[in-house]
C-alpha cells in the first residue's frame, strides 16, 4: 500500500463521518440523495461479493465491512428513521437511476477482465456504477442551486477519495511492472470528471472561509 492509496481511502472514510454525522446528529437528510446512497449501496454489495472467501489483509476486510454497513445505514435512516425521513423530499431527488443501472448492468457483461466468470461481471458492473453513482446527488444539489455547509464538505471529501485514488494508480502503474487496470483507470477517469465542476464552485465558495454555503448555477 502506498500514501495515496491510504489518503483517499481515510477521504472516504472521512465522507462517511460527514454524511453520518449530518444524518444522526442533525437529524436531517435534507439535501441528501437516496438515489445516490442506494447506487452506493448496491455498489458495495456487489464488489464485496469476495467478502466471505477473499481475504487480502485485515486492513482490506473490515474497509469492505465499513463501507458496507455504512452505506446501508445512510440508505435506512433516510428511507425509515425519525425524524430523517420527514426531512427527505423525493421530488427534488428525481434522477431516473435506470438510466445508470441498465448500462452498467451491460457493460459489466461485455467488458470485464473474464467473460467466464460471473464474479468479474459483477465487479465489472460496480466499477462502472461507483463511476456515476453520484449524478443523482450533483443533481439534487443543481436544482437547489445552493448547497449547506456540511454536505459541501460530504461530496468534496469523496470526490478527494477519487482524486487520491487517480494517484495512488498513477504511482502504482510506474512502481510495479505487472500494474494494468484499464477498466478501473478509464472509470476512475470518469467519476473525478464529473466532480469538477463542483469542486471550482467548492473552491470559489471557501475562499470566503470553510463555513460559507456554496452557490451553484440552477
Amino acid at each position: 500500500m502506498n500514501i495515496f492509496r491510504f489518503a483517499g481511502d481515510m477521504s472516504h472514510i472521512v465522507s462517511f463521518i460527514l454524511l453520518l454525522h449530518k444524518i444522526i446528529k442533525g437529524k436531517s437528510a435534507a439535501g441528501i440523495s437516496l438515489r445516490t446512497q442506494e447506487l452506493y449501496a448496491i455498489v458495495f454489495c456487489a464488489r464485496y461479493l469476495d467478502l466471505f472467501w477473499n481475504f487480502a489483509s485485515m486492513y482490506n476486510w473490515v474497509l469492505k465491512v465499513c463501507f458496507i454497513v455504512a452505506s446501508l445505514s445512510i440508505v435506512y435512516l433516510i428511507r425509515f428513521g425519525a425524524p430523517q425521513k420527514a426531512t427527505y423530499n423525493p421530488e427534488v431527488d428525481a434522477f431516473p437511476v435506470q438510466y445508470l443501472l441498465a448500462p452498467c448492468a451491460l457493460l459489466g457483461v461485455l467488458i470485464n477482465e473474464n467473460h467466464y466468470s460471473p464474479w468479474e461481471m459483477v465487479w465489472a458492473f460496480s466499477i462502472y456504477l461507483e463511476a456515476v453513482a453520484i449524478l443523482p446527488q450533483l443533481f439534487l444539489l443543481q436544482k437547489q442551486g445552493e448547497v449547506e455547509n456540511l454536505t459541501s464538505h460530504y461530496v468534496a471529501a469523496l470526490g478527494a477519495y477519487r482524486g487520491l485514488y487517480l494517484l495512488n494508480w498513477i504511482y502504482r502503474y510506474f512502481t510495479e511492472p505487472d500494474y494494468m487496470q484499464r477498466i478501473v483507470w478509464v472509470a476512475g477517469l470518469v467519476q473525478t470528471g464529473l466532480y469538477c465542476d463542483f469542486f471550482y464552485h467548492y473552491y470559489q465558495s471557501k475562499k470566503g472561509g470553510m463555513n460559507q454555503p456554496i452557490k451553484l448555477p440552477v
